[in-house]
């Protein structure tokens, strides 16, 4: 079986914690995983997968396969780049029921805050908004 969206962001606050809150190594692991991130097709940067309200351009696709959210993402910036491929870790390959009722408590765990500015911490926000709605629309779409 595999792991809860609780079990996921406990084992990313427990990579995190490795780092004992050094700011440059914690930035550096961000954009490591970022680098991880499967690459996104070229036709799905379109404005349409643009997420408002990110200062970075950060594009962001969903589908529904055999009842599970497959999140695509990317990012034009390496550290909103990893920002993003931790929710999409954490959130990918969940039915829509589960991300919309996710209760996402890594950043404040990991302190992500501290590390990445209030800009970045809004975009991120907004990362999260867009995915749930995803999950909402998904949700309505199958309830039909």
């Amino acid at each position: 079986m595999s792991q809860s969206i609780a079990e996921v962001q406990n084992e990313i606050v427990d990579e995190f914690s490795m780092l004992d809150g050094d700011m440059e190594m914690s930035i550096g692991y961000l954009m490591e995983l970022g680098e991880q991130l499967p690459p996104m097709a070229e036709e799905l940067k379109s404005d349409d997968n643009i997420v408002k309200g990110c200062q970075s351009k950060v594009w962001l696709n969903a589908e529904l396969k055999e009842g599970k959210i497959e999140f695509e993402a990317d990012s034009n910036t390496a550290i909103t780049k990893g920002l993003v491929s931790l929710l999409v870790r954490i959130l990918s390959g969940r039915t829509p029921q589960e991300v919309v009722d996710s209760d996402l408590f890594f950043v404040d765990k990991v302190g992500l805050n501290r590390f990445i500015g209030t800009q970045r911490s809004n975009g991120l926000g907004a990362m999260m908004k867009q995915m749930k709605i995803y999950g909402l629309a998904f949700s309505a779409k199958a309830g039909a």
